[in-house]
């Protein structure tokens, strides 16, 4: 049960984070214009994100217009569109996944231990996309830190953290804690089935010990089984064996006609193969 309720905590948070990610790749807000110096003009702002930039007047207008060519943007921008991009897919993939893997579907009911692989490899992919998330979040974060206190910029181009970062560093993060408890379900899982013991030499087959007979040499023969039923109850039956054993080790003539009458001794009415 701790297993599963952790793969389903982990499957929303997963979720919940590729949702996040979705929105900060699309949206525009990861820089917005810095309104310090000569620069005080709250009239008309302006934000910049990985597909478009956008100005945003006053008066309600709102105006955007992609970039004309990818080639010309900067490295750190072609990055950060890789591995959002690829963060998503690697998103998607884990989710599927997951909703093979974990307990509560009905897919791969047959195997315990396929389902627990495919929900580790579904929390690795989380993990996988979540990181890939983060670097282009810190790296964007850096430059623009960078930008606003380098003095050689002037006011005009200096920008500040927009909210997509903020939305992007903690999907990152949830993505990846998403992943990390559903990499702890399937440790879980394999730790459960590595700890159920199978018990060897059951019913109907009984353990056999030899009680010696008193001077003469010949051992009397009682069996325990490992039944259950035959265990926990019948407390008199099992005192009347001990003294048929008892009286028959105790016997030279019983000895000696068990040992030259019959070819299977017997011991409290009991065949030694452990049958009735």
């Amino acid at each position: 049960m701790a297993s599963a309720a952790l793969e389903l905590m982990g499957f929303f948070l997963g979720l919940l984070a590729m949702l996040g990610t979705l929105v900060a790749t699309v949206l525009p807000f990861w820089q917005t214009s810095a309104h310090v110096g000569s620069n005080i003009v709250t009239a008309v702002a302006n934000m910049r994100g990985l597909w478009m930039e956008c100005v945003y007047q006053s008066t309600g207008a709102f105006q955007c217009e992609t970039y004309n060519s990818m080639l010309a943007l900067p490295a750190d921008m072609q990055a950060s569109r890789a591995f959002m991009v690829i963060s998503l897919v690697l998103s998607v993939f884990a989710i599927a996944m997951a909703a093979i893997g974990m307990q509560c579907t009905v897919c791969l009911e047959g195997s315990s231990a396929a389902k627990s692989r495919v929900a580790g490899v579904s929390g690795g992919l989380f993990l996988m996309a979540g990181f890939l998330a983060l670097i282009p979040m810190a790296w964007t974060t850096h430059e623009v830190v960078q930008n606003f206190y380098r003095p050689t910029v002037p006011a005009s181009m200096k920008y500040e953290l927009g909210e997509c970062l903020y939305v992007g560093l903690t999907s990152a993060l949830i993505s990846m804690l998403g992943g990390g408890m559903l990499c702890m379900s399937c440790c879980e899982a394999q730790d459960g089935g590595r700890g159920m013991r199978r018990h060897g030499g059951g019913y109907p087959y009984p353990v056999v010990t030899g009680v010696p007979a008193r001077g003469y040499g010949v051992h009397s023969t009682s069996q325990t089984y490992r039944n259950p039923t035959m265990q926990m109850g019948g407390t008199k039956s099992a005192s009347r064996a001990h003294t048929l054993v008892r009286s028959e080790s105790n016997s030279p003539q019983s000895s000696m006609h068990g040992v030259q009458g019959s070819n299977k001794p017997t011991a409290a009415g009991y065949d030694i193969t452990g049958y009735v």
